[in-house]
């Protein structure tokens, strides 16, 4: 017996009904982008190594898939080399490019490379699948689809703002009660400089990025494990636990920080943006403990949480001033944010908040009666779809049961139905399927009766 086809782990597949889904979510979004003057571009599944290691932080390399070199990859590789197993190096032989982690670095690289044919400020949206080696879990895939947008060529902190009206006017059409979080990474480098620990920024962040997952207690063992001493460590614990409302934490902050000049200026930064959001009322959160682990953030820092179900993160992003630099165009800003598209799929499924329309069923299925009767019902039916109609004809002429049945089982509200008698009075029979009714109608009346 042949072996039961399966799929890698962390990946799914999708189906008509969720696909009709999904192109709700892609389609919601896409129309809110477009409304504040984003462009869409794409990008290859596949990057150089070169432009992808390194941009991620230590544990996002890890996480990285890479691709083995066409043909023969082995032939340059001494056995002294293949016995030693250093996995690392040899990857870095034979492997010369990778699957995207995410839509950010590429859309770097894709400015720097063409810089001459945009038009800064540039805004672009971009919906893609990236790809992790990470551990599947229940909202956590290793393929899975990114809905970016990023502003790049400005500095302007009016493009955080606009950012996070994008964010909840999303949010507010999905129908679902979010908390938005922002933070800056200025701020987390001035604490780092007070507790005098400056060099460990990186490893500060990245532990107090886990606080929701794994705790205080986890988070400050990390944090000793990465160097940090215990006086270091306990100067940190009243500010990552900081509590209040946003301008009583930022007053505090201020204070914490004054003698550090990066850390106030990403408390002025932040009070700006919070400034503009409360005035149109947005409700947003400062959090302290919200670091976003990746490296390559410079400024303002956001994530999104559904507040009905349990759930990870489901958008976040930030400023990241430095990126371009790394690929040869230093001081290009840019700001982005990132709507996880599988995550928000599964919100919507626990909080069945998908419209009934958004599923684009069939509206009406003719029955197939016959060679005769299929003459007479295709005019009809390229009439009904030329109005908007999504209709079609059960391709084989079977018994009325099987036919019927192919209707309720795609949930087609209305089923035609053109014999002998419908055809002398040159009308059809319409059948409403959710109530029974069934009237006999001309072409017109029968589009009329649909829309």
């Amino acid at each position: 017996m042949a072996q039961k086809p399966s799929i890698p782990k962390g990946t799914r597949d999708f189906g008509p009904v969720e696909m009709a889904k999904r192109n709700y979510i892609f389609n919601t979004i896409r129309s809110v982008y477009e409304l504040y003057g984003f462009q869409q571009i794409e990008t290859p599944a596949q990057e150089t190594l070169q432009t992808l290691m390194g941009k991620y932080g230590e544990e996002g390399d890890k996480l990285l898939f890479k691709i083995l070199n066409s043909g023969d990859y082995l032939s340059k590789i001494e056995d002294s080399e293949l016995t030693e197993r250093n996995t690392l190096r040899l990857a870095s032989k034979i492997c010369e490019k990778g699957l995207r982690y995410d839509l950010t670095v590429p859309f770097a690289r894709y400015v720097v490379m063409h810089r001459e044919e945009l038009q800064l400020p540039f805004k672009r949206y971009q919906v893609q699948p990236v790809w992790r080696a990470d551990r599947p879990q229940k909202g956590r895939y290793r393929e899975f689809y990114q809905f970016d947008g990023d502003v790049v060529g400005s500095d302007s902190l009016l493009n955080e703002v606009e950012l996070m009206q994008i964010v909840d006017t999303v949010f507010t059409r999905f129908g679902v009660r979010v908390q938005i979080k922002i933070n800056n990474r200025k701020i987390l480098t001035g604490i780092a400089e007070v507790i005098g620990a400056a060099d460990k920024i990186v490893d500060i962040t990245v532990a107090i990025d886990k606080l929701d997952k794994i705790g205080i207690d986890n988070v400050n063992q990390e944090l000793r494990e990465d160097g940090l001493s215990e006086e270091q460590i306990q100067k940190l614990q009243p500010i990552i636990m900081l509590e209040g409302s946003n301008e009583e934490k930022l007053n505090t902050i201020a204070e914490v920080l004054a003698s550090s000049e990066t850390g106030l200026k990403g408390v002025e930064e932040t009070r700006y943006i919070l400034g503009f959001l409360t005035a149109l009322n947005n409700d947003i959160q400062l959090d302290l403990t919200l670091a976003r682990g990746l490296s390559y953030y410079t400024g303002a820092i956001f994530e999104v949480k559904a507040l009905d179900t349990p759930m990870g993160s489901i958008s976040g992003g930030g400023r990241y001033d430095n990126l371009t630099g790394i690929f040869g165009m230093p001081g290009l800003s840019g700001v982005g944010i990132s709507f996880g598209v599988d995550r928000i799929y599964d919100v919507l499924n626990a909080l069945d908040l998908y419209p009934k329309d958004s599923l684009n069923t069939t509206q009406v299925l003719f029955i197939n009666f016959g060679e005769q009767e299929t003459a007479y019902c295709l005019p009809i039916i390229n009439k009904v779809r030329a109005s908007g109609i999504r209709a079609e004809i059960y391709p084989d002429a079977t018994k009325m049961k099987k036919q019927m049945s192919y209707a309720n089982a795609k949930q087609i509200p209305f089923v035609v139905l053109a014999g002998e008698s419908e055809m002398a009075a040159q009308k059809v029979t319409l059948k409403n399927m959710e109530t029974g009714e069934q009237q006999l109608v001309t072409t017109e009346e029968l589009i009329n009766a649909i829309q």
